[in-house]
């Protein structure tokens, strides 16, 4: 184990932020203070300065050629994987408990429901190759935004996205296709597998949206069971996906073991179809059973949104369904789309 003090590894960081000069002024009053008590810092400081000032006289240069050239692309690569490895965060209070947001260079890499307010609590603490920062306002600039998302201010997140927590190629798909379903409507886990192609692998589907590193701006509160219930969810509880489904508009009642949407109080998008039909539509009746790989919308606004036109045999225009009794009000917030899914790879 090394003896090297725990203040110092936390700084670490910010130590090579400020040498390269991308540290923010307090950050920088932070470092200096630091160095004027720790011997050891200040010789790796140094360190950098030099690594950084030899990067930088490199690039003024000709391009140069054998033992040199290996040297600055070593020099180049240390440098980029120091700064990879650094993902600054933030933890909040939210309406549904404390929710971490970490970023990197490349875009948001995490959005985490946490049982208490503490890094200990998250991902973080327990991911190799990584530096958590603690944040300030850029960070806090993301929660307001998120905060507005979700009491229904705004539809859309437009951020950028790092994926370096999906799990695998297909998890990867998986929340690709998620992301696309629109706001205000929900899919179940098996018409979500026909949407990638895997119609036999409801259950992997149901695993590669319980490990999505990004809930909310991945909408995997959108997916739910055959039966209409709410199932589980990324952030845990279900009460959560009810509160964030309600907020668009989703109809959702409580069941005897469970929340579930009031499917018959939805409007219906067949598989491929550009328009929405009523419940009751002939269209509908005919399928029968769950709605496997219907999207439903919590409104007719929501439906024309996303882009459909009202079904011309049952004209759900003319005849829109009434809200049903029981359920959760919706929010009158404003239309829009799914969040973007802006991939930084």
């Amino acid at each position: 184990m090394s003896d090297r003090p725990s203040v110092c590894d936390q700084i670490e960081a910010d130590l090579l932020a400020s040498a390269i000069g991308e540290a923010d002024a307090a950050t920088t009053r932070h470092v200096g203070a630091h160095l004027d008590r720790c011997g050891s810092c200040r010789d790796e400081f140094r360190q950098y300065r030099v690594i950084d000032g030899a990067v930088v006289g490199l690039r003024s240069q000709s391009p140069p050629a054998g033992a040199v050239a290996i040297a600055r692309e070593r020099l180049e690569a240390r440098l980029l994987d120091l700064r990879s490895r650094l993902l600054a965060y933030r933890i909040f209070p939210s309406p549904f408990g404390d929710i971490l947001i970490a970023r990197s260079e490349q875009g948001i890499v995490l959005i985490e429901y946490l049982e208490r307010a503490s890094l200990g609590a998250s991902r973080l603490s327990r991911v190799g190759g990584v530096e958590a920062v603690e944040d300030g306002e850029e960070v806090e600039a993301l929660y307001r935004e998120l905060r507005d998302y979700i009491e229904g201010r705004t539809t859309r997140l437009q951020w950028p996205v790092d994926l370096r927590f999906v799990r695998s190629d297909f998890h990867r798909t998986v929340l690709q296709a998620t992301a696309a379903i629109p706001y205000g409507a929900v899919i179940s886990y098996s018409g979500l597998a026909r949407e990638v192609g895997r119609p036999r692998a409801v259950r992997a589907v149901a695993q590669a949206l319980r490990w999505n590193p990004l809930p909310i701006i991945v909408p995997c509160h959108r997916v739910i069971g055959a039966s209409g219930a709410l199932t589980g969810y990324a952030g845990g509880e279900t009460t959560r996906k009810q509160k964030l489904l309600t907020v668009e508009g989703v109809p959702v009642i409580k069941a005897r073991r469970d929340f579930e949407i009031a499917r018959d109080a939805m409007y219906i998008r067949l598989p491929d179809d550009t328009e929405y039909c009523l419940p009751s539509c002939s269209s509908v009746v005919r399928l029968s059973g769950t709605h496997a790989g219907c999207l439903l919308f919590g409104s007719r606004e929501r439906a024309e949104a996303a882009g459909l036109a009202p079904c011309t045999t049952c004209r759900p225009d003319l005849h829109p369904l009434p809200l049903r009794r029981g359920a959760m009000p919706p929010s009158d917030g404003p239309r829009g789309r799914a969040p973007g899914f802006s991939r930084s790879e």
